[in-house]
């Protein structure tokens, strides 16, 4: 086994150096996460719906 195999694909973002950022910038950034959260929260609620609907055909 090649220990590239163990090396996971995505590696996760470093965090922004927010010291550097004005106020205006920080809240822009926090719009722009909240909508990201929005987004990943709708995509929860579509999977756990199609879930949902494929157990209650397969019972």
């Amino acid at each position: 086994m090649d220990t590239d195999d163990l090396e996971p694909l995505k590696k996760k973002p470093q965090p922004k150096d927010l010291s550097r950022m004005s106020i205006g910038d920080l809240k822009e950034y926090v719009a722009e996460l909240k909508a990201e959260i929005t987004r990943a929260e709708a995509a929860i609620a579509s999977k756990d719906k199609a879930r949902a609907g494929a157990a209650a055909f397969f019972k």
